[in-house]
């Protein structure tokens, strides 16, 4: 059997491997993998907020006050260390929410 043939396969590590393209799938899940797991109830007011609803419409939809959508947002702006609406609307759309 020839090396070729029996040499482990390798992948690319360092920068290069790493940076993908604007808005591709890889870097997606690159940078999921990478952050903080979300709760349930986090994802779903960053879907909220990233959709253009204020804190009050988000709270009502889900059916909780704009405090606990205001903690909610905390919590996601400190795991990730965000800290514009802009920045959790990209993650969002990242995520696929």
């Amino acid at each position: 059997m020839s090396p070729a043939l029996t040499a482990p396969i390798t992948t690319p590590t360092g920068p290069s491997a790493e940076t993908s393209a604007p808005g591709s799938q890889a870097g997606a899940a690159t940078f999921e993998a990478d952050a903080p797991a979300l709760a349930p109830r986090e994802r779903e007011t960053l879907r909220h907020i990233a959709a253009g609803c204020t804190y009050l419409q988000a709270a009502r939809q889900m059916g909780l006050s704009k405090h606990t959508v205001d903690a909610y947002l905390r919590r996601i702006r400190a795991k990730l260390n965000i800290t514009t609406t802009a920045e959790m609307t990209r993650l969002a759309i990242s995520l696929g929410l």
